[in-house]
């Protein structure tokens, strides 16, 4: 009985000695090129980890801490593989497969998440094309935690017709163009999860730190299908992965958040703060404004879409506006993800990599000045001129004194806007696209849809 008592235990000791990485590195990976990558995982307590990649001549190796801890940064070359990736310790693993590229982020909710699985008819028409090797997806399953995680359960996939069907439509259409204009291999990792208020993909300490966005979080009311607490998804779905080098991230969320429109701002750009801290580095953090739906009474979601218009000063941000890309507004979820994609792409690669693929900006209101019984609206980013698609520019309201928006004419001059109302004689503001559901026909010449703007604060 003693010699099977003790050869349990020299097994159980042997098996806790041994090397162990988390879920995200592994086979069929994309490593960000170019740049020092973490690696890191478990192993027994102060035991030597030695890494060999291909790519390099020589092994790197670091001591594990007294937990069993370790981690080390090996630099990657210029796009291309595939490697292999070998670790050492008391055991022997090597990765296959290896990929150097771009790797990037797909957050936010439901129509970030949104695939060839519900039906999406780009993705269901794509599909049959979608055999890549060049592209590599990792899905982050939808859990919580209280408190911050070491792993996920999850791998990296080959793209394929069947796994690009299960894949953010926005993340692949994404991968696709910039591989196609840069032959960089591209690894899309998927965390994201329909229904979510940004709250909840927040680190705790940013949430706690801040009274008024502590105090809205705590009323949220549970889901019992979508996380809604502070920190909950961060910690389960975002922090486990926060070594793993990334160029930037897509976001497309906030409809979750249109009830507290107010403090989105602050939040957002908080959130993003917090993941970069978790990182190390200030990547880049482009993102979706949500699009015109019904959402009842009120004008909340237009003050939502504002406050991420606002949230475009935080460093190294960017955002997309796809107000003509919305065919039902009475659908959450438009179905043109394609061109959403198109857009996020173009935005990365003139930013990123120094290519012009296609236009991405859209004007965005500058000035207003009055002239008698008009207002000249000015607009950055419309050098070149503006058009209505249709008909004469719509979705414009002008008030007087009395406060009271009426629904007005507009002219295009140029790159600039004259806006009037027989019924408003002494004009004092300006709206556009300022509702809900406005789908506006005013672009620049480019084919960018125009950004909604006030120029009251009433």
């Amino acid at each position: 009985m003693k010699k099977i008592l003790v050869i349990i235990l020299l097994v159980c000791v042997q098996a806790k000695a041994d090397v162990r990485l988390p879920a995200i590195l592994g086979d069929h990976m994309v490593l960000q090129q170019r740049t020092l990558v973490r690696l890191w995982g478990w192993s027994g307590p102060s035991e030597m980890v030695r890494v060999k990649a291909q790519w390099n001549n020589g092994w790197d190796s670091v001591r594990a801490s007294g937990s069993g801890r370790w981690e080390l940064k090996i630099w990657t070359p210029a796009a291309g593989g595939p490697y292999e990736l070998m670790i050492k310790g008391n055991n022997e693993i090597v990765l296959k497969d290896v990929l150097i590229g771009e790797v990037w982020l797909c957050g936010g909710q439901s129509n970030m998440e949104w695939s060839g699985s519900q039906r999406l008819p780009q993705s269901l028409e794509e599909a049959p094309n979608a055999n890549n090797s060049s592209i590599r997806f990792f899905y982050v399953p939808k859990t919580t935690s209280d408190h911050p995680q070491d792993d996920v359960h999850a791998k990296w996939v080959v793209c394929s017709p069947e796994e690009m069907k299960k894949f953010s439509a926005i993340g692949y259409f994404f991968a696709k163009q910039v591989n196609a204009n840069t032959s960089y291999p591209m690894g899309m990792i998927s965390s994201n999860w329909g229904g979510t208020p940004a709250e909840t993909w927040t680190p705790a300490v940013v949430i706690r730190g801040d009274s008024v966005l502590n105090e809205i979080a705590r009323k949220r009311e549970a889901n019992g299908w979508w996380a809604t607490e502070p920190a909950k998804a961060y910690n389960a779905m975002i922090w486990p992965i926060s070594k793993f080098n990334i160029a930037g991230v897509l976001w497309y969320q906030g409809e979750s958040n249109v009830g507290t429109y107010s403090t989105y701002e602050s939040l957002f750009t908080k959130m993003i703060g917090g993941w970069r801290k978790a990182w190390g580095y200030d990547f880049p953090f482009y993102y979706v404004q949500i699009a015109p739906f019904d959402y009842g009474d009120g004008i909340n979601g237009a003050l939502l879409r504002e406050t991420q218009s606002k949230s475009q000063s935080y460093p190294r941000t960017g955002m997309v506006v796809i107000s003509d890309l919305v065919d039902n507004v009475k659908d959450i979820h438009p179905v043109n993800k394609k061109d959403v994609a198109a857009r996020l792409a173009n935005m990365a690669m003139a930013q990123l990599y120094g290519k012009n693929t296609g236009p991405y900006v859209s004007p965005s209101y500058k000035s207003m000045s009055v002239e008698k019984d008009k207002i000249r609206i000015s607009f950055r980013n419309a050098n070149n001129g503006l058009i209505s698609k249709g008909a004469e520019p719509n979705s414009f309201f002008i008030c007087g004194e009395d406060k009271v928006f009426v629904p007005a004419q507009a002219k295009i001059e140029g790159s600039q806007v004259v806006v009037w109302s027989k019924d408003v004689l002494k004009p004092v503001a300006v709206r556009f696209g300022f509702t809900n559901t406005a789908t506006p026909n005013l672009f620049s010449k480019e084919g960018m849809p125009v950004d909604l703007f006030r120029t009251d604060n009433y």
